[in-house]
């Protein structure tokens, strides 16, 4: 075949929809079908998140049956296929590679206990270092605790604990096989080297997580050959039987190089239902003490991130309980309502003094914190807090940015932007006046799954370096220039206002924190 009409398959699995996309060697999108999930989640109690892993398999082989069926010459031209999918959601199997029980999604809110107290020695040395509080979070919001601590029956079940994309690939090829890229999150992963810690249970890091190495799957390198689609996943997927699966990393890894952020000049934004702040860096650096660099989707590279858990989020919450507006599904990363995204730039920059802090869940480095809003007056309307929402993630991703910059040793050049959010101009606009930096978006929206088509395309050969195959790839089609005046204003703000109140609020976050947990 001419290498001209070679194709990739990319499996995008995202919170709220799975999309599988044919893409050519010039970063175009030759076919694509996408499914909604309905419902993306169950809750049985407020702040759970629970699906079946077999549902959102289910919905990627509606994909990719439809796919077959409506492009069977298409099909003919793809040279392999990659998976990328949203993190941090274990899947627990028997030794019969059954599931135990319903995936807990990365949003869900439960925490276990951990009344367990670590060994003396390892809580001596997260003291020493000023990590207890977040070293303590991190057990909590672990899934394996949580289920050993309420669920002591299924956890006698579980052979192995997976991410969710490894079920995927192990569904498809019979391989349990993924990246450290999508080993995000709590697991006993050391990022640095991209592969598990020996004995988890007794590494100073890995033993916060409950799991030993033989639970946990076979780590290999971004672009290696995983395995082969199986005469069981060809029935079960539609796609034929032997077609490569090349490994590839997480949505937000292999959504920042789709939009072309292969080392640490530029950074992306990316704007959905969690909100990120990254680069991508060759030398390993934590961006936070104690705290990794994750593993990237290209090999030998890393991923410096900060995220605000509840991103756009926030706009659907505010939406629905203050908005007077109908809101059919309690999560939605590209719900954008042009009403007010038309009436919040005749806003002035800053909200008229509304200022917003977007700690409506926990950070990484700010394990007991709660969401802030200052500054209203008698003249705040909801389009006001609407901005001011918007803003306070931004002004999120600017702490972030000028963290990273410290870290990397100079200024980035520009922001590129994905997510929902980067659907509306209005949006970009505000970003570029709080970073006071160029917003590009890229000829796509589906910036995961071009990022995860980029992989597959360096697997196969087309492209010898991630540089050449973004050049090929990755089209810049809009710019949006920080307006002077705005961008005056928010610095204004970020310094004098915004940047003081994590500090001015730190006691009562915790005691507020400590209150709720009780």
């Amino acid at each position: 075949m001419n290498d001209e009409d070679s194709l990739i398959l990319a499996i995008d699995f995202g919170t709220q929809s799975v999309r599988a996309s044919l893409f050519n060697k010039k970063g175009a999108i030759i076919a694509m079908e996408k499914k909604e999930y309905n419902p993306p989640y169950h809750s049985s109690k407020p702040g759970e998140a629970e699906q079946d892993p077999d549902a959102f398999y289910l919905y990627m082989c509606q994909c990719t049956k439809a796919l077959v069926l409506s492009y069977p010459e298409l099909m003919e031209r793809v040279q392999g296929m990659t998976v990328t999918c949203f993190r941090d959601s274990a899947v627990l199997l028997d030794k019969d590679r059954r599931v135990v029980r319903p995936t807990i999604l990365w949003l869900d809110q439960r925490f276990a206990k951990c009344e367990d107290k670590l060994p003396f020695i390892s809580r001596v040395l997260f003291h020493l270092v000023g990590m207890t509080d977040a070293i303590n979070m991190n057990r909590r919001r672990t899934i394996a605790n949580w289920v050993k601590e309420n669920e002591p029956e299924n956890w006698k079940k579980v052979d192995k604990y997976i991410p969710i994309s490894t079920y995927f690939i192990y569904r498809m090829t019979g391989q349990l096989k993924d990246t450290a890229s999508d080993c995000t999150g709590h697991y006993p992963i050391d990022f640095k080297h991209g592969d598990w810690y020996k004995h988890p249970e007794k590494n100073l890091k890995g033993q916060i997580f409950s799991l030993t190495r033989d639970q946990l799957c076979d780590i290999v390198l971004p672009g290696s050959l995983i395995g082969e689609i199986t005469e069981r996943g060809a029935r079960e997927t539609g796609l034929p039987k032997g077609l490569k699966l090349y490994a590839a990393g997480s949505d937000k890894s292999c959504e920042s190089l789709g939009v072309g952020v292969t080392d640490s000049r530029i950074a992306s934004v990316s704007l959905g239902t969690a909100c990120s702040f990254s680069t991508t860096i060759t030398k390993y650096i934590e961006p936070f003490p104690f705290l990794p660099a994750y593993a990237s989707c290209l090999k030998g590279r890393y991923n410096l991130e900060m995220q605000v858990y509840r991103g756009l989020w926030m706009i659907n919450w505010f939406l629905k309980e203050f908005g007077a507006t109908r809101i059919n599904d309690l999560v939605l990363d590209n719900y954008l309502p042009e009403d007010f995204s038309k009436e919040v730039m005749k806003i002035p920059a800053g909200s008229d003094g509304l200022i917003l802090q977007p700690y409506w869940g926990p950070m990484l480095d700010r394990p007991a914190v709660k969401g802030a809003i200052i500054g209203f007056s008698d003249s705040t309307t909801r389009t006001h807090f609407y901005k001011a929402i918007i803003e306070g993630l931004g002004y999120a991703m600017r702490e972030a940015m000028e963290r990273f910059e410290k870290k990397v040793g100079h200024k980035f050049s520009e922001i590129r932007i994905s997510g929902g959010g980067a659907s509306s101009p209005e949006v970009c606009q505000i970003m570029a006046d709080i970073f006071g930096l160029p917003v590009v978006k890229v000829q796509t929206i589906e910036t995961s799954s071009l990022g995860a088509a980029i992989t597959g395309f360096l697997a196969i050969g087309t492209y010898k370096t991630p540089e050449e195959a973004v050049q090929a790839m990755v089209k810049p089609q809009e710019t949006f220039q920080p307006n002077a005046e705005n961008h005056k204003i928010y610095d204004s703000l970020f310094y004098n206002v915004y940047l003081k109140m994590y500090p001015s609020l730190k006691k009562s976050y915790a005691y507020l924190w400590q209150q709720t947990r009780n």
